[in-house]
Protein backbone atom coordinates (compact mmCIF):
# COMPACT_ATOMS: atom_id res chain seq x y z
CA UNK A 1 0.00 0.00 0.00
CA UNK A 2 1.39 3.46 -0.83
CA UNK A 3 1.70 5.80 2.01
CA UNK A 4 -1.05 7.96 0.91
CA UNK A 5 -4.50 7.13 -0.41
CA UNK A 6 -7.81 8.99 -1.40
CA UNK A 7 -9.78 10.11 1.13
CA UNK A 8 -13.10 7.76 0.78
CA UNK A 9 -16.37 9.91 1.02
CA UNK A 10 -17.11 7.39 4.41
CA UNK A 11 -13.92 8.77 5.78
CA UNK A 12 -14.55 12.14 5.71
CA UNK A 13 -18.34 12.13 7.05
CA UNK A 14 -16.81 10.33 10.30
CA UNK A 15 -14.38 12.83 10.30
CA UNK A 16 -17.17 15.65 10.85
CA UNK A 17 -18.44 13.60 13.55
CA UNK A 18 -15.11 12.95 14.89
CA UNK A 19 -14.50 17.02 14.96
CA UNK A 20 -17.66 17.54 16.74
CA UNK A 21 -17.78 14.92 19.55
CA UNK A 22 -13.83 15.90 20.14
CA UNK A 23 -14.64 19.42 20.56
CA UNK A 24 -17.30 18.47 23.36
CA UNK A 25 -15.34 15.65 24.79
CA UNK A 26 -11.97 18.25 25.37
CA UNK A 27 -13.91 20.64 27.41
CA UNK A 28 -15.87 18.34 29.43
CA UNK A 29 -12.79 16.63 30.58
CA UNK A 30 -10.41 19.71 31.42
CA UNK A 31 -12.50 21.97 32.80
CA UNK A 32 -13.43 22.54 36.70
CA UNK A 33 -16.71 21.14 37.36
CA UNK A 34 -18.93 23.85 37.54
CA UNK A 35 -20.06 21.61 40.93
CA UNK A 36 -16.63 20.96 42.51
CA UNK A 37 -14.37 23.19 40.88
CA UNK A 38 -12.04 20.19 40.24
CA UNK A 39 -11.18 18.31 37.38
CA UNK A 40 -9.22 15.39 36.00
CA UNK A 41 -5.29 15.38 36.94
CA UNK A 42 -4.40 13.86 33.44
CA UNK A 43 -6.83 13.14 30.26
CA UNK A 44 -5.36 10.85 27.33
CA UNK A 45 -6.34 10.77 23.93
CA UNK A 46 -5.34 7.22 21.53
CA UNK A 47 -5.76 6.91 18.30
CA UNK A 48 -4.68 3.23 17.84
CA UNK A 49 -5.17 3.36 13.57
CA UNK A 50 -3.11 6.97 13.21
CA UNK A 51 -2.22 6.81 9.55
CA UNK A 52 0.17 8.86 7.50
CA UNK A 53 -1.57 12.31 8.78
CA UNK A 54 -2.41 13.35 5.46
CA UNK A 55 -4.29 12.02 2.14
CA UNK A 56 -3.78 12.42 -1.53
CA UNK A 57 -6.02 15.09 -2.06
CA UNK A 58 -4.25 17.18 0.81
CA UNK A 59 -6.89 16.74 3.63
CA UNK A 60 -5.67 16.48 7.06
CA UNK A 61 -5.57 12.87 8.83
CA UNK A 62 -6.95 12.50 12.36
CA UNK A 63 -4.24 13.06 14.31
CA UNK A 64 -3.88 16.29 12.52
CA UNK A 65 -7.38 17.57 12.64
CA UNK A 66 -7.39 16.33 16.50
CA UNK A 67 -4.62 18.24 17.43
CA UNK A 68 -5.26 21.60 15.62
CA UNK A 69 -9.31 21.57 17.62
CA UNK A 70 -7.26 21.16 20.48
CA UNK A 71 -4.66 23.50 20.80
CA UNK A 72 -6.78 26.00 18.82
CA UNK A 73 -10.49 25.19 21.05
CA UNK A 74 -12.31 28.39 22.39
CA UNK A 75 -12.22 26.88 25.32
CA UNK A 76 -8.51 26.56 25.55
CA UNK A 77 -7.81 29.27 28.37
CA UNK A 78 -10.19 27.68 30.17
CA UNK A 79 -8.49 24.10 29.65
CA UNK A 80 -5.31 24.43 31.88
CA UNK A 81 -3.54 22.63 29.28
CA UNK A 82 0.13 21.16 29.85
CA UNK A 83 2.23 18.47 28.91
CA UNK A 84 1.62 16.54 32.28
CA UNK A 85 -2.29 17.02 32.23
CA UNK A 86 -3.28 15.74 28.52
CA UNK A 87 -1.57 13.73 26.08
CA UNK A 88 -2.94 12.47 22.19
CA UNK A 89 -1.10 9.42 21.82
CA UNK A 90 -1.03 8.21 18.07
CA UNK A 91 0.26 4.89 17.27
CA UNK A 92 1.14 3.40 13.38
CA UNK A 93 2.35 0.56 12.33
CA UNK A 94 3.76 0.73 8.46
CA UNK A 95 7.11 2.56 9.09
CA UNK A 96 6.83 4.72 6.26
CA UNK A 97 3.19 5.90 6.96
CA UNK A 98 4.85 6.71 10.44
CA UNK A 99 7.40 8.79 9.06
CA UNK A 100 5.17 10.72 6.93
CA UNK A 101 2.75 11.35 10.22
CA UNK A 102 5.61 12.70 12.13
CA UNK A 103 6.57 15.14 9.26
CA UNK A 104 2.89 16.30 9.25
CA UNK A 105 3.08 17.15 12.53
CA UNK A 106 6.25 18.68 13.23
CA UNK A 107 5.88 20.64 9.49
CA UNK A 108 2.62 21.94 11.02
CA UNK A 109 3.20 22.37 14.30
CA UNK A 110 6.95 22.94 14.66
CA UNK A 111 8.90 20.70 17.41
CA UNK A 112 6.84 18.60 19.25
CA UNK A 113 8.24 18.45 22.52
CA UNK A 114 7.37 22.42 22.66
CA UNK A 115 3.32 22.07 22.49
CA UNK A 116 1.67 22.50 25.54
CA UNK A 117 0.29 19.10 25.47
CA UNK A 118 2.41 15.74 25.41
CA UNK A 119 2.09 14.28 21.79
CA UNK A 120 3.46 10.95 21.61
CA UNK A 121 3.82 9.17 17.52
CA UNK A 122 4.65 5.49 18.07
CA UNK A 123 5.60 2.86 15.62
CA UNK A 124 3.70 -0.18 17.26
CA UNK A 125 0.43 -2.78 16.24
CA UNK A 126 -2.87 -1.23 17.60
CA UNK A 127 -4.20 -4.26 19.36
CA UNK A 128 -0.52 -5.86 20.41
CA UNK A 129 0.60 -2.28 21.70
CA UNK A 130 -1.91 -0.30 22.60
CA UNK A 131 -2.32 -1.53 26.16
CA UNK A 132 1.53 -1.51 26.74
CA UNK A 133 1.88 2.21 25.63
CA UNK A 134 -0.79 3.37 27.85
CA UNK A 135 0.81 1.77 31.00
CA UNK A 136 3.95 3.85 29.89
CA UNK A 137 2.25 6.93 29.59
CA UNK A 138 0.54 6.51 33.19
CA UNK A 139 -2.85 6.57 31.24
CA UNK A 140 -4.49 4.48 33.29
CA UNK A 141 -6.60 5.88 36.58
CA UNK A 142 -7.72 9.02 34.40
CA UNK A 143 -10.21 9.65 31.92
CA UNK A 144 -8.79 7.62 28.05
CA UNK A 145 -10.66 7.90 24.62
CA UNK A 146 -9.52 5.11 22.95
CA UNK A 147 -10.05 5.61 18.98
CA UNK A 148 -9.72 2.32 16.98
CA UNK A 149 -10.10 3.72 13.72
CA UNK A 150 -9.56 0.60 11.37
CA UNK A 151 -10.13 0.13 7.44
CA UNK A 152 -9.36 -2.95 7.68
CA UNK A 153 -9.08 -5.66 9.99
CA UNK A 154 -10.33 -4.67 14.06
CA UNK A 155 -7.67 -6.43 15.96
CA UNK A 156 -8.41 -4.96 19.54
CA UNK A 157 -8.28 -7.73 22.11
CA UNK A 158 -11.27 -7.66 24.42
CA UNK A 159 -9.01 -8.17 27.52
CA UNK A 160 -7.96 -3.88 26.43
CA UNK A 161 -11.27 -3.30 25.75
CA UNK A 162 -12.41 -4.16 29.08
CA UNK A 163 -9.28 -2.59 30.76
CA UNK A 164 -10.51 0.80 29.25
CA UNK A 165 -14.00 0.20 30.37
CA UNK A 166 -13.26 -0.34 34.02
CA UNK A 167 -10.71 2.95 33.70
CA UNK A 168 -12.47 5.54 35.22
CA UNK A 169 -14.65 7.94 32.66
CA UNK A 170 -13.11 6.35 29.64
CA UNK A 171 -14.62 5.63 26.20
CA UNK A 172 -14.40 3.53 23.16
CA UNK A 173 -14.72 4.08 19.50
CA UNK A 174 -14.16 0.98 16.96
CA UNK A 175 -14.94 1.48 13.30
CA UNK A 176 -15.67 -1.75 10.80
CA UNK A 177 -14.45 -0.99 7.60
CA UNK A 178 -17.11 -1.44 4.50
CA UNK A 179 -15.47 -4.82 3.08
CA UNK A 180 -14.61 -5.96 6.85
CA UNK A 181 -18.00 -7.93 7.03
CA UNK A 182 -17.92 -9.51 3.64
CA UNK A 183 -14.39 -11.49 3.42
CA UNK A 184 -15.48 -14.35 5.28
CA UNK A 185 -12.66 -16.10 4.07
CA UNK A 186 -10.30 -13.99 5.74
CA UNK A 187 -11.26 -14.48 8.50
CA UNK A 188 -8.72 -15.41 11.41
CA UNK A 189 -10.74 -17.39 13.90
CA UNK A 190 -8.00 -17.13 16.68
CA UNK A 191 -7.89 -13.14 16.26
CA UNK A 192 -11.72 -12.71 16.51
CA UNK A 193 -11.58 -14.97 19.19
CA UNK A 194 -9.23 -12.30 21.07
CA UNK A 195 -11.72 -9.85 19.76
CA UNK A 196 -14.89 -10.89 20.79
CA UNK A 197 -14.04 -13.25 23.68
CA UNK A 198 -14.40 -16.76 21.97
CA UNK A 199 -15.89 -18.11 19.28
CA UNK A 200 -19.15 -18.87 20.76
CA UNK A 201 -19.65 -15.15 20.62
CA UNK A 202 -18.91 -14.24 16.99
CA UNK A 203 -20.07 -17.58 15.34
CA UNK A 204 -23.58 -16.66 14.69
CA UNK A 205 -22.53 -13.64 12.80
CA UNK A 206 -20.06 -15.07 10.59
CA UNK A 207 -22.36 -17.74 9.47
CA UNK A 208 -25.02 -14.78 7.94
CA UNK A 209 -25.11 -15.21 4.59
CA UNK A 210 -27.67 -12.26 2.82
CA UNK A 211 -25.25 -9.52 2.61
CA UNK A 212 -27.70 -6.84 4.03
CA UNK A 213 -27.91 -8.89 6.99
CA UNK A 214 -24.24 -9.51 7.64
CA UNK A 215 -23.09 -5.89 9.10
CA UNK A 216 -26.17 -6.30 11.27
CA UNK A 217 -25.24 -9.61 12.81
CA UNK A 218 -21.44 -8.15 13.03
CA UNK A 219 -22.27 -4.93 14.45
CA UNK A 220 -24.48 -6.85 17.42
CA UNK A 221 -22.27 -8.87 17.88
CA UNK A 222 -19.74 -6.73 18.46
CA UNK A 223 -22.08 -4.26 20.52
CA UNK A 224 -22.53 -7.19 22.66
CA UNK A 225 -18.74 -7.72 23.55
CA UNK A 226 -18.69 -4.12 24.68
CA UNK A 227 -21.54 -5.23 26.53
CA UNK A 228 -19.25 -8.03 28.50
CA UNK A 229 -15.92 -5.40 28.21
CA UNK A 230 -18.32 -3.48 31.07
CA UNK A 231 -19.48 -0.54 28.64
CA UNK A 232 -23.01 0.46 30.36
CA UNK A 233 -23.94 2.65 26.98
CA UNK A 234 -23.07 1.48 23.57
CA UNK A 235 -23.98 3.03 20.35
CA UNK A 236 -23.97 1.07 16.83
CA UNK A 237 -24.74 2.44 13.96
CA UNK A 238 -23.62 2.68 9.89
CA UNK A 239 -22.55 5.92 8.31
CA UNK A 240 -23.36 6.16 5.11
CA UNK A 241 -22.53 9.27 2.56
CA UNK A 242 -24.27 10.41 -0.42
CA UNK A 243 -21.73 8.88 -2.39
CA UNK A 244 -19.31 5.30 -1.97
CA UNK A 245 -19.46 2.56 0.41
CA UNK A 246 -20.65 3.18 4.26
CA UNK A 247 -18.87 2.21 6.96
CA UNK A 248 -19.59 0.80 10.61
CA UNK A 249 -19.09 2.46 13.71
CA UNK A 250 -19.86 1.56 18.24
CA UNK A 251 -19.04 3.41 20.46
CA UNK A 252 -18.58 2.10 24.27
CA UNK A 253 -18.76 4.81 27.30
CA UNK A 254 -20.07 4.15 30.92
CA UNK A 255 -21.61 7.32 31.44
CA UNK A 256 -25.01 8.68 29.78
CA UNK A 257 -23.62 11.90 29.83
CA UNK A 258 -21.26 10.40 26.86
CA UNK A 259 -24.31 8.91 24.79
CA UNK A 260 -26.05 12.30 24.99
CA UNK A 261 -22.85 14.51 23.69
CA UNK A 262 -21.72 11.83 20.80
CA UNK A 263 -26.02 12.14 20.17
CA UNK A 264 -25.43 16.09 20.00
CA UNK A 265 -22.37 15.50 18.10
CA UNK A 266 -24.09 13.34 15.07
CA UNK A 267 -26.65 16.07 15.28
CA UNK A 268 -24.36 19.12 14.56
CA UNK A 269 -22.78 17.32 11.95
CA UNK A 270 -23.84 19.07 8.10
CA UNK A 271 -25.68 16.37 6.44
CA UNK A 272 -26.31 18.74 3.16
CA UNK A 273 -24.95 16.57 1.20
CA UNK A 274 -26.85 13.26 2.38
CA UNK A 275 -24.96 11.86 4.59
CA UNK A 276 -26.94 9.77 7.15
CA UNK A 277 -26.55 7.97 10.18
CA UNK A 278 -28.59 4.38 9.86
CA UNK A 279 -29.29 2.32 12.92
CA UNK A 280 -29.54 -1.57 12.87
CA UNK A 281 -32.32 -2.29 13.65
CA UNK A 282 -34.01 -0.14 11.16
CA UNK A 283 -35.17 -2.89 8.46
CA UNK A 284 -37.85 -1.43 6.81
CA UNK A 285 -39.46 2.75 6.87
CA UNK A 286 -42.49 3.20 8.26
CA UNK A 287 -44.07 6.38 6.85
CA UNK A 288 -47.36 8.13 8.57
CA UNK A 289 -50.10 9.19 6.50
CA UNK A 290 -49.93 12.27 4.00
CA UNK A 291 -52.81 14.39 5.69
CA UNK A 292 -50.38 14.03 8.90
CA UNK A 293 -47.31 15.46 6.99
CA UNK A 294 -48.52 18.70 6.32
CA UNK A 295 -50.59 18.73 9.37
CA UNK A 296 -46.98 18.63 11.19
CA UNK A 297 -44.31 21.64 11.18
CA UNK A 298 -41.77 19.18 9.72
CA UNK A 299 -41.83 15.66 8.11
CA UNK A 300 -40.58 12.47 10.90
CA UNK A 301 -37.65 10.64 9.55
CA UNK A 302 -39.31 7.47 8.77
CA UNK A 303 -36.63 5.51 10.86
CA UNK A 304 -37.40 7.22 13.79
CA UNK A 305 -40.88 6.55 13.64
CA UNK A 306 -39.94 2.29 12.19
CA UNK A 307 -37.94 2.28 15.86
CA UNK A 308 -40.61 3.57 17.95
CA UNK A 309 -43.35 0.99 16.15
CA UNK A 310 -40.50 -1.58 16.86
CA UNK A 311 -40.30 -1.11 20.69
CA UNK A 312 -43.95 -0.60 21.01
CA UNK A 313 -44.50 -3.94 19.72
CA UNK A 314 -42.65 -5.33 22.88
CA UNK A 315 -45.53 -3.39 25.20
CA UNK A 316 -47.10 -0.22 26.53
CA UNK A 317 -44.69 2.27 27.77
CA UNK A 318 -44.45 5.70 29.07
CA UNK A 319 -43.31 8.70 27.63
CA UNK A 320 -40.43 9.06 29.70
CA UNK A 321 -38.84 5.22 29.37
CA UNK A 322 -39.77 5.90 25.59
CA UNK A 323 -37.27 8.78 25.37
CA UNK A 324 -34.93 7.03 27.81
CA UNK A 325 -34.51 3.68 25.18
CA UNK A 326 -34.60 6.32 22.03
CA UNK A 327 -31.52 7.79 23.94
CA UNK A 328 -30.03 5.12 25.26
CA UNK A 329 -30.69 1.91 22.78
CA UNK A 330 -30.99 3.61 19.50
CA UNK A 331 -28.44 5.03 16.79
CA UNK A 332 -29.43 8.73 16.50
CA UNK A 333 -32.06 9.56 18.27
CA UNK A 334 -32.81 11.60 21.52
CA UNK A 335 -35.06 11.99 24.08
CA UNK A 336 -37.06 14.88 22.98
CA UNK A 337 -37.47 12.71 19.70
CA UNK A 338 -40.23 10.75 21.65
CA UNK A 339 -42.84 13.28 21.53
CA UNK A 340 -42.73 14.07 17.55
CA UNK A 341 -42.90 10.68 17.30
CA UNK A 342 -45.34 9.71 19.23
CA UNK A 343 -47.97 12.51 17.67
CA UNK A 344 -47.08 11.33 14.23
CA UNK A 345 -48.01 7.66 14.91
CA UNK A 346 -51.07 9.23 16.93
CA UNK A 347 -52.03 11.36 13.95
CA UNK A 348 -51.97 8.04 12.02
CA UNK A 349 -53.88 6.30 14.18
CA UNK A 350 -51.90 3.95 15.14
CA UNK A 351 -51.72 4.38 18.83
CA UNK A 352 -54.21 4.45 22.05
CA UNK A 353 -53.22 7.37 23.91
CA UNK A 354 -54.80 8.70 27.17
CA UNK A 355 -57.09 11.79 27.18
CA UNK A 356 -55.14 15.14 27.64
CA UNK A 357 -52.10 16.32 27.56
CA UNK A 358 -48.94 13.98 27.10
CA UNK A 359 -46.37 14.05 30.14
CA UNK A 360 -43.92 11.96 31.04
CA UNK A 361 -46.31 9.81 32.57
CA UNK A 362 -48.46 9.50 30.07
CA UNK A 363 -48.67 5.30 28.89
CA UNK A 364 -47.96 5.15 25.49
CA UNK A 365 -50.31 1.85 23.59
CA UNK A 366 -49.69 0.58 19.58
CA UNK A 367 -53.27 -0.12 18.42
Amino acid sequence: MSVLWGLEPATEAKHRLYRHYFDAWWPILLQPQARTGRSWSKVTFLDAFAGPGKYEGGEEGSPVFTLDRLLNHAAVERMNLSRRRVQLVFIERDRARHEHLVQELTGRFGPLEDLPVRVEVRRGDAGQDSERILTELGAWGNPVLAVFDSWGSVNVPLGLTARIARNTASEVITTFGPNWFSRREELNPDLLDTVFGGRAFWAGAADVEASDEKWRAWLAAYRDALKRAGFGFRLQFQVVPRTGQPLYLVFGTGHQKGVEVMKDAMWKVDRSDGLSFKDPRCRSAVSVGQGSIFEMEETVDPELLSLVEQRLHQGPTAMEGLGQWLLLETSQWRVRDAAKAVRALDDDGRLSLPPGRLTKASVITLR
